[in-house]
């Protein structure tokens, strides 16, 4: 699995200032990314307990895995 395949975007708002939402399909994990200018920055998704925001695996049978 190449690195492009493992993260998955799921959210996409705005064009100068960027809020995303990404999924590693491997672990689950949602993370939100947030760019304006020349800044940016990643962190989990994080719910009301303070947990990250973990969904069902989306590709998990990619390259014949399970």
């Amino acid at each position: 699995m190449s690195y492009s395949d493992r993260f998955q975007k799921v959210f996409s708002q705005g064009t100068m200032n960027v809020t995303e939402i990404w999924v590693d399909t491997e672990t689950g994990v949602h993370y939100l990314y947030h760019c304006s200018g020349y800044g940016g920055g990643l962190t989990a998704l994080l719910d009301r307990d303070g947990k990250p925001v973990v969904s069902a695996l989306m590709n998990r049978t990619l390259g014949g895995r399970e």
